[in-house]
């Protein structure tokens, strides 16, 4: 068994260890709160921007219009854009959009597609490279320091802007966590170029209630405008999505991990006094036989 030396350094260890849980989850606490204002603010805006789209593209035919809207007319490439985060202890976080990136992405390359990775986050980078580092042709890290804005999602959707133009790829899509409560955060995969097509019936959002709307200019050049604007506003929406689901998952891992910490500190209490209990035990036991010896 070990001594009593041994057992005090191993509480002392743990104890250490429950302190620094304990401010982690704090910490994780006090920015979820304003992660997850952010996140619930820019839902509203994320879909308006969608309504937009959708009554504006009704007046295009199918293969015609912008190539952020209509596509490349093919979807042979496939750039899949994995947001996780640059730092771990955040329990499931990473792992769980990492399952979905690789499930995808095993589905994509069994129907025949080319598929390229956009890694935003190094957790999301480390763990895909075991198995998929040649698809990966590039790592975005350190978004969001000292404070996550919307310059972080223009530096993502420029330099997908950027691959796009060039003709690298013919379909993206973004892989993340979708906030849902502090314990619960959803995988969602949403595409984003071309858009998804509008649920609505063709016509139904350019004129709700009866009203027929005019566009000056005309409806190219307003998409023209508003596809990459809505590119950056949904990989904005994405990034704080994720930021409030990892402050939400780590305030809880840390939750956990203290609560752990205070058992195995009870056990180890435990463990030693019973240690002691016995040490003193066998010394008396020696001090008797001794003295019954003599």
């Amino acid at each position: 068994m070990p001594s009593l030396k041994t057992f005090r350094l191993r509480i002392r260890s743990v104890q250490s260890t429950q302190k620094i849980t304990k401010a982690m989850k704090m910490v994780a606490a006090a920015k979820l709160r304003r992660a997850q204002e952010q996140a619930t603010a820019a839902r509203p805006y994320a879909e308006a921007m969608d309504k937009i789209l959708a009554s504006l593209a009704t007046s295009f035919k199918s293969g015609t219009g912008p190539r952020l809207l209509a596509g490349t007319g093919s979807d042979r490439v496939h750039l899949l854009i994995v947001a996780t985060s640059d730092r771990g202890l955040c329990g499931a976080f990473n792992s769980s959009i990492v399952r979905e990136a690789r499930r995808v992405v095993r589905q994509l390359v069994a129907e025949g597609k080319t598929v390229k990775i956009l890694a935003v986050g190094r957790k999301g980078r480390d763990q895909l490279r075991r198995d998929f580092a040649p698809f990966i042709v590039e790592t975005i890290t350190d978004l969001g320091r000292p404070r996550l804005g919307y310059g972080d999602a223009q530096k993502v959707a420029g330099r997908v802007m950027q691959m796009f133009d060039a003709g690298e790829f013919d379909v993206a899509s973004v892989v993340f966590n979708r906030f849902k409560s502090a314990m619960t955060q959803v995988v969602t995969r949403q595409q984003l170029i071309p858009p998804p097509p509008p649920e609505s019936a063709p016509g139904a959002a350019a004129s709700a209630g009866g009203a027929v709307y005019e566009f000056e200019p005309d409806e190219g050049e307003i998409l023209a405008d508003l596809l990459p604007r809505n590119l950056t506003v949904q990989i904005f929406r994405v990034l704080l999505e994720n930021a409030a689901s990892f402050f939400g998952s780590q305030m809880t891992a840390m939750d956990s991990a203290t609560k752990n910490a205070g058992d195995m500190i009870k056990r180890l209490t435990l463990q030693m006094n019973r240690s002691r209990q016995a040490s003193i035990t066998k010394e008396l036991i020696e001090i008797i036989s001794g003295a019954e010896a003599v």
